[in-house]
């Protein structure tokens, strides 16, 4: 029975730490009232044909327009970072909502063809808690 208990800890604290990394964002506005945002982890698949061999500027320009679009939309979304493989991308996000990955995709005028809400992540690390 111990252990049960010892693994439902373990279990309860790799919950409040993954909640922790996603923790709320706190923003205020200009009457200096205070309002609370969830952040969700949001993985992108971009599918862009040959984008393995897109080059050093090519990826330079992508990001700087990325970065560009995510200052204009404020607080509310943030790349995280991008994997870039054979012909698709995928983008690791913080945004309150998916409709924000959306919004920023189409203003920076690149797809975002599957959007999923990462609930948890794990690692190796998680095996030695």
């Amino acid at each position: 029975m111990k252990k049960i208990i010892n693994g439902r800890n373990v279990a309860v604290a790799i919950m409040l730490f993954i909640g922790s990394a996603t923790m709320a964002q706190t923003t205020t506005n200009n009457l200096k009232t205070t309002q609370t945002t969830e952040m969700k982890t949001y993985l992108i698949e971009r599918e862009i044909p040959g984008a393995g061999k897109l080059t050093p500027e090519q990826l330079k320009s992508i990001s700087q327009t990325s970065c560009s679009v995510l200052k204009e939309m404020g607080p509310r979304i943030e790349w995280i970072q991008s994997y870039v493989t054979g012909n698709k991308i995928y983008c690791i996000y913080k945004a309150e909502n998916e409709e924000l990955i959306r919004e920023h995709a189409k203003k920076g005028g690149f797809p975002a063809n599957v959007i999923v809400e990462v609930p948890s992540v794990i690692s190796p690390a998680t095996a030695k808690k």
